[in-house]
């Protein structure tokens, strides 16, 4: 399992009847403190993630494909859960309540 951050969404109207109907989103890991580390990757949203979402994800394609519920799915990246917040070494790291209260106001202009 590692840690990422939801950097966008895919959209694909021909797919494997095992993806029929899920959320596919682009992932790329991070470090607790939120640091890149890897290339981006392709994920199936099992939680209702959206973008600028901190994930929890697996790796693994058995593990997948048990949460699937489909013992032939070729799946192996999916993402099983949202991270509310990150203490690493006693520190308060990333902490998504923080982070929803300091996003932007977007004002919308005169109609």
């Amino acid at each position: 399992m590692f840690l990422a951050e939801v950097v966008g969404t895919v959209v694909s109207p021909v797919q494997i009847q095992a993806l029929d109907g899920r959320k596919l989103l682009i992932v790329r890991p991070v470090k607790p403190d939120g640091t890149p580390t890897a290339k981006t990757r392709i994920a199936v949203d099992t939680v209702q993630a959206g973008v600028g979402d901190r994930v929890l994800v697996l790796d693994e394609g058995n593990g997948g494909r048990q949460i699937l519920g489909d013992p032939k799915a070729p799946v192996k990246t999916v993402i099983i859960g949202i991270v509310d917040y990150v203490d690493a070494n006693g520190a308060l790291v990333y902490d998504h309540r923080r982070r929803a209260l300091q996003a932007p106001r977007v004002e919308s202009g005169p109609r």
